[in-house]
C-alpha cells in the first residue's frame, strides 16, 4: 500500500512538472520538430517516466532535479536560438536544396543521408508525381519538404488572370459544444441577444442543440447542429451493415 501511494504521489509530481515545464518551454517541442527537438522531447519524457515510477529513498528528489535541469537546458537552448543566428543554425540545422530545376542534388542528399525513395515519397505527398515539374525542392530542418513547381505547372490563381478578389479573412467561433464564446462576441461588438435571434432564425431553440456556430467576414452565420438528421449517412468502414430491426409483434 505504501509503494502504491508513493508511486501515485511521484506520478502526480511528474505530471505537474511536465505540465509546468512544457508551458514554460513553449510550443517548439511539438510545433517545430527538428531532429534535436524530437530527441530532446523523448529524453524529457523518459526522465519524467523514471521520476513517476522509480521509488526509493532520495531518488524522487534526484530525478526531479534532473528533470528541472534538463528543462532549464532546453529553455536555454531555445532562448539562445532566438537571439543568435549561428546558434540557431547549429542547434536546429539549415534548409537544404535537394532538387533544382528538375535535377536532384545527390551530394546534398548524401550529406543528410536522404535517399531517392524518401524524396519521391515526399514529392507524392505534395501531389507531385513528376520530378521534371519541380523547380526547387527544399528539405526543411523539421524534415518537411517544401516544393516550388515550375511556373508552367502551377495552378492558375486569380492574380494570374488579373481578376479582382474580395477580402475573406477567417471565421470566428461564437458557439462551441453548446457554450457561447463571449470574448469573440465582444470582439465583434455583438451581444447574446443578436446571437439568439440568429440561431432562432435557423430553427435553434436551445444552445445545447448547437455543436458549432461560426460567423464569417461576410456576416453569414453557419450553424452545425448536434442532430444532423442525415438521410443517407456514409459509412467508410468495412463492417457489414447492421440488419434492420423488425417491429415487435403485438401480444
Amino acid at each position: 500500500m505504501i509503494v502504491v501511494l508513493e508511486v501515485a504521489l511521484q506520478t502526480l509530481l511528474a505530471f505537474g512538472a511536465i505540465l509546468i515545464y512544457t508551458r514554460i518551454l513553449g510550443k517548439q517541442q511539438i510545433g517545430q520538430l527538428t531532429f534535436f527537438e524530437y530527441i530532446n522531447g523523448i529524453t524529457f519524457g523518459s526522465i519524467a517516466g523514471v521520476l513517476a515510477t522509480d521509488i526509493g529513498v532520495g531518488r524522487t528528489l534526484t530525478h526531479f532535479i534532473g528533470l528541472t535541469i534538463f528543462a532549464g537546458l532546453t529553455f536555454s537552448m531555445g532562448y539562445l536560438s532566438l537571439i543568435s543566428r549561428p546558434a540557431r543554425k547549429l542547434i536546429s540545422g539549415e534548409p537544404t536544396i535537394v532538387v533544382h530545376n528538375g535535377k536532384t542534388l545527390e551530394q546534398n542528399m548524401r550529406k543528410m543521408r536522404y535517399n531517392m525513395d524518401e524524396l519521391l515519397m515526399q514529392l507524392r505527398q505534395k501531389n507531385v508525381f513528376n520530378l521534371s515539374d519541380v523547380e526547387y525542392a527544399i528539405m526543411e530542418p523539421d524534415g518537411d519538404l517544401s516544393v516550388l513547381l515550375k511556373s508552367q505547372k502551377r495552378p492558375l490563381t486569380p492574380a494570374d488572370l488579373n481578376l479582382p478578389t474580395e477580402y475573406e479573412g477567417i471565421s470566428v467561433e461564437l458557439v462551441e459544444d453548446g457554450q457561447i464564446i463571449h470574448p469573440n462576441l465582444e470582439q465583434l461588438r455583438l451581444d447574446e441577444n443578436w446571437l439568439q435571434e440568429q440561431l432562432a432564425g435557423q430553427g435553434v431553440t436551445d444552445l445545447n442543440q448547437v455543436s458549432l456556430a461560426v460567423l464569417d467576414t461576410q456576416g453569414h452565420l453557419y450553424v452545425d447542429k448536434k442532430a444532423d438528421n442525415l438521410t443517407t449517412p456514409i459509412d467508410i468502414t468495412d463492417m457489414p451493415p447492421a440488419p434492420p430491426r423488425l417491429p415487435k409483434a403485438k401480444k
